[in-house]
């Protein structure tokens, strides 16, 4: 054939291409056959408290992780306990199922390393408070706390015991976010002049949910600003809110369901956060980066993405990602095992108390404005500034 002077050389005389590094799951694939164990390979005792919305998603991921012991399952819903326990094939003498009023047992128990608080906010301070005085590292699911002053209160204590406590935001370790993360701070897209954030959910949440979730700014924004946040190492000095609640139901509620964010940074950078609670067609997650030298973006995810319909008429795609749990399974896991990382003193932790205090007085900030329709000046102090 004409084009036999073109044939490479047989691949197995050749050297392997370098695999990509952002190619995670290969690389776990190739550690799995290879079978070398860590050096530190410690398995650790875990308690899992409430198993609802989010507490599924890490149940499932505590179960999937080899390093990880599930030694008790806390649940105030007594009658979600047998059905928690047939649905995942708990073997009891293994894994106890208890209700709140019998949490004495998980902090009192030594096997207990750390404990994974997935439960309404208001109830995050009681259990926080007792795991650390225990001795127990602590994985939270945002937000600590809705009040600063007990968050506040909740880290110190942490830093006495010597302990992690961990506020639990997941889109850090989405690996899109990620790469986009490290190219910006590489300087890729040179200065950045506009970061846009679009977070509307899919399916709408339950109103049983919003009772308790302390407000879209503290339950929806603060991933979005944490986002921002962890691209660009900076903090806003102003902020302002164009919100609306056009859901009756969640009017009632006195919250907002459609949430429009101006931030300033004093770079010069702009921040625009778009947020809406729901959403016909998928969970749309975007990111955007734009700089003086190009841009970095970060698009939708589509479960059959790579399915494609060509016919006379259009080609089309298939949807997007449906849910939050589809949209960040991966980063979810990664959270779960960066947490792990940590406590083997492999890691420093990603979301430190700094960025957690930071999220919480902007979000403050936002509600405020989002109430008054105002634009609200922030002041940080050296002591507050981030990475």
């Amino acid at each position: 054939m004409a084009t036999n002077k073109y044939q490479l050389p047989s691949p197995y005389v050749t050297a392997s291409p370098l695999q990509p590094t952002e190619d995670e799951v290969y690389y776990r694939h190739l550690d799995d056959l290879k079978l070398e164990s860590p050096k530190q390979n410690t398995k650790y005792g875990v308690a899992i408290f409430g198993v609802g919305r989010a507490g599924t998603i890490h149940l499932r991921n505590i179960l999937n992780n080899r390093r990880l012991d599930l030694l008790y399952i806390v649940e105030d819903e007594e009658d979600r306990l047998e059905k928690i326990e047939k649905y995942y094939c708990l073997d009891p003498k293994s894994v106890r199922l208890i209700s709140g009023k019998q949490s004495s047992l998980v902090y009192s128990d030594p096997k207990v390393r750390f404990v994974v608080v997935s439960t309404p906010t208001d109830t995050h301070e009681a259990i926080i408070d007792q795991a650390l005085k225990h001795n127990k590292a602590v994985f939270c699911e945002k937000p600590i706390s809705s009040d600063v002053g007990v968050t506040v209160k909740l880290f110190a204590l942490a830093r006495q015991v010597n302990q992690p406590l961990f506020s639990a935001f997941n889109r850090r370790f989405d690996p899109s976010y990620a790469n986009i993360r490290k190219r910006v701070r590489a300087g890729e897209v040179g200065k950045v002049l506009t970061v846009k954030v679009c977070n509307r959910d899919a399916p709408m949440p339950s109103l049983e949910f919003l009772k308790i979730s302390s407000g879209v700014f503290y339950d929806a924004f603060v991933h979005d600003v944490d986002l921002v946040l962890y691209s660009l190492g900076e903090l806003p000095d102003k902020v302002v809110s164009f919100s609306h609640a056009t859901v009756p139901e969640i009017k009632a509620l006195g919250d907002y369901d459609n949430v429009s964010v101006l931030l300033s940074f004093p770079s010069g950078t702009n921040g625009i956060i778009d947020l809406c609670r729901q959403c016909s067609y998928g969970n749309e997650q975007r990111l955007e980066v734009f700089g003086e030298k190009g841009m970095l973006k970060a698009e939708n995810r589509a479960a059959l993405g790579n399915v494609e319909l060509y016919t006379l008429e259009a080609v089309s795609k298939g949807p997007i990602d449906y849910s939050f749990p589809s949209r960040y399974k991966e980063a979810y896991e990664r959270e779960l095992q960066h947490f792990v990382d940590v406590l083997d003193g492999t890691a420093t932790i990603l979301v430190t108390e700094k960025t957690t205090m930071a999220v919480s007085k902007i979000a403050t900030a936002v509600e405020e404005s989002a109430r008054t329709g105002k634009i609200v000046q922030l002041r940080w102090t050296a002591d507050e500034a981030i990475e």
